[in-house]
């Protein structure tokens, strides 16, 4: 199978090629609209198809598009394991509900987050209790996003964060950037104040699709974390618990335990979309994990701040936004063969053993 099989070079194609591949292959498939539009006036929406029995007890849950424009690697993932004929081959009383670009606006609009700069991936706390406080991100904010991007105003924001961590450190840096915010609502992995379209949405998937599950496998695409190409695994199962050893069973015990994303201590992340699962399932089990793909590393810091730049400050049509837009697209779904086949061949294999491991459950 060749990268151009899977990956896409619109959310439109994207989303066509998946319908057309789950249709082809015998799923039953749903359409969720966006109640905005594309781009270019196309329409916006959630895919899903449901892959093996309507029953079954066993159902592994994969997801594309949490982060918006992270969904073109996403949807590369699902599209192949769809194109190699892998619902030919699900074992008996196990079924796949691929849930494809959950924030379809991200996805169409080349951004991270949804249509009010809310990063989907935060947004599954209890909206009606007090926001988890982040203190330290709202001293970093203001001298992290300027008006204008200049190399100046890189070089300004890179000062500040090496201040933050000479003073207490750079897992502490980290986790105020990346656990979540819920105070400025043009800053960095902000969780929002309520539950966005793609939240409540997911909710209704669940109870349309997996309710009737005894057993939910997760996997959540995403791409930036890890070493160029590879998969870096971060599981959100209490490290103690069964679960959690049934992901090291079906992954790989190195792969999946002690995760250190960038070689950072892991940030304690709030309101992420596998909490929102847990909260949907109740007293059934989840067991899975988001996958993320390696770009750009520990640099991508400075491409979330991009993503907000371009959203709130650029002058469309420029040079300038054309290039860094460029830019955005490419640390999150590098233009390079390598990485695409790599990531191809990776989530395939990745997939394949977590439906081998449903039947075993």
């Amino acid at each position: 199978m060749e990268f151009h099989d899977c990956y896409a070079t619109t959310f439109e194609s994207a989303r066509q090629r998946f319908r057309a591949a789950a249709t082809e292959h015998g799923a039953q498939l749903y359409e969720y609209q966006h109640p905005m539009s594309g781009p270019n006036g196309e329409t916006l929406a959630a895919d899903v198809a449901v892959f093996g029995p309507a029953d079954a007890s066993r159902r592994l849950l994969v997801i594309s598009g949490t982060h918006g424009l992270e969904g073109y690697c996403g949807s590369a993932a699902q599209l192949a394991w769809i194109l190699e004929g892998g619902s030919q081959a699900l074992p008996p009383d196990v079924a796949v509900v691929m849930v494809h670009a959950i924030n379809p606006w991200g996805f169409a609009h080349g951004s991270r987050t949804t249509e009010n700069n809310v990063d989907l991936n935060r947004n599954f706390v209890d909206h009606t209790q007090p926001h988890p406080a982040n203190p330290d991100y709202g001293l970093l904010h203001d001298r992290l996003l300027e008006r204008e991007w200049t190399m100046g105003a890189v070089a300004r924001a890179q000062a500040a964060m090496d201040e933050y961590a000479a003073a207490k450190g750079s897992d502490a840096l980290f986790d105020a950037l990346a656990r979540g915010q819920y105070t400025h609502p043009d800053g960095l992995n902000y969780g929002g104040t309520q539950r966005e379209w793609s939240n409540l949405l997911l909710e209704q998937i669940y109870q349309e699709h997996l309710s009737t599950a005894s057993k939910i496998g997760f996997i959540d695409w995403h791409t930036g974390v890890g070493e160029y190409g590879e998969p870096f695994f971060l599981c959100f199962n209490d490290e103690d618990g069964d679960l959690f050893a049934r992901a090291c069973q079906w992954w790989g015990e190195s792969r999946v335990r002690g995760q250190r994303p960038h070689g950072k201590a892991r940030p304690s992340y709030q309101g992420l979309l596998f909490h929102g699962v847990q909260r949907f399932a109740g007293d059934i089990p989840v067991c899975g994990a988001v996958v993320e793909f390696g770009t750009r590393g520990w640099h991508m810091r400075r491409i979330l701040r991009l993503d907000l730049w371009l959203k709130f400050h650029a002058t469309p049509g420029t040079e300038q936004a054309d290039m860094l837009r460029a830019d955005l697209m490419d640390a999150f779904s590098p233009v390079d063969q390598m990485w695409r086949d790599a990531t191809v061949r990776h989530a395939l294999q990745i997939t394949r053993e977590a439906v081998a491991g449903m039947a075993d459950w």
